[in-house]
């Protein structure tokens, strides 16, 4: 079942390797290679099938002969499907390296951030952080008082503002990574169309 899937996966990269290397003639060295080594590989397979055909129509031959007898003939086989799978699996990693060669992501980033007011946004959480509150607290004699009481509860004030002010400035990074998002995506839509 593996060596099915494995090769099943081989194959489905055919096409998509042909229609890149049609779109980019001038980039057909891995997709070259592995049409190549696809081409031989379906001539050994093909083999294979009309082998494996001629056992199952031998009449001669029990079931169990015949599952037997396709089962070496599989063997024989079986290490070019290893091989072609290995070499397409490399290869797809280099398809792909060509392929993002030609996206300028320092473009796709800057597009990308250009949308993004980042001082707005730091000036909006910036506004929701009443400093003039902040201010007065700070100035107020209680500060300097060596009560406890007033000491914790413009402690907890000032843990509260601190705590609105990181809320906004994590608001604001998400709003980024958002934003990094849209970068990620933008860039896989431009390999996809690419590869289209």
């Amino acid at each position: 079942m593996i060596k099915a899937l494995s090769l099943a996966a081989a194959l489905a990269l055919l096409p998509v390797s042909a229609a890149y290397a049609q779109e980019h003639p001038q980039e057909q060295s891995a997709e070259a290679a592995l049409e190549a080594a696809a081409e031989a590989f379906e001539a050994r397979m093909e083999a294979f099938a009309e082998r494996a055909e001629a056992i199952a129509g031998d009449d001669s031959l029990t079931e169990a002969q015949q599952e037997a007898a396709v089962m070496a003939l599989w063997a024989e086989y079986e290490p070019a499907v290893a091989e072609f799978t290995a070499y397409a699996t490399s290869q797809a990693g280099l398809i792909a390296a060509e392929a993002m060669a030609d996206i300028d992501m320092d473009a796709l980033v800057a597009e990308a951030m250009s949308d993004i007011d980042i001082e707005g946004l730091v000036a909006d959480a910036m506004e929701s952080v009443d400093l003039a509150s902040l201010t007065a607290a700070a100035q107020n004699g209680a500060w300097a008082s060596g009560d406890p009481e007033h000491m914790a509860t413009y402690g907890l004030m000032a843990e509260y503002a601190l705590g609105s002010a990181v809320d906004e400035m994590e608001a604001a990074e998400a709003a980024a990574e958002v934003a990094a998002d849209l970068v990620e995506d933008a860039a896989e839509a431009a390999g996809e169309d690419d590869d289209d």
